[in-house]
């Protein structure tokens, strides 16, 4: 059952980050990706006010999973996890952190500017 959750959680994160970065790209879509957008940054700044920057409870309750399964030495980052379970790879958390927050932000921004302030059409 903890094999199940385990992939459960790697693919609906995984999808929740792939719809966080491009979901403004469908015009049915923008304003359900402004809101997951929003929420996601809310989590890590809000909620990282008493779990630390970058909460994130889809990694919280997946870690908890791993550690049912013995798994150790989990990153901070559900993105460096990513990276590593992929490619084997251990890249460096630092710049996947940096890169995760400007990736979100640019697609905030994004998601504000065809939500709200959308292309004329003449």
């Amino acid at each position: 059952m903890l094999q199940i959750a385990d992939i459960f959680f790697t693919v609906f994160h995984t999808l929740l980050i792939l719809f966080n970065l491009f979901a403004w790209i469908w015009k049915p879509l923008r304003k359900w990706h402004f809101a997951s957008i929003s929420l996601t940054l809310a989590s890590w700044a809000i909620l990282g006010i008493w779990y630390g920057w970058g909460y994130c409870p889809l990694t919280d309750w997946h870690w908890d999973i791993l550690r049912e399964m013995s798994k150790t030495e989990l990153p901070n980052s559900y993105i460096t996890f990513l990276i590593k379970r992929l490619t084997g790879q251990n890249p460096d958390p630092g710049l996947v952190d940096i890169m995760t927050l400007f990736l979100a932000l640019l697609a905030f921004a994004i998601s504000i500017k065809v939500n709200f302030f959308p292309k004329k059409t003449s």
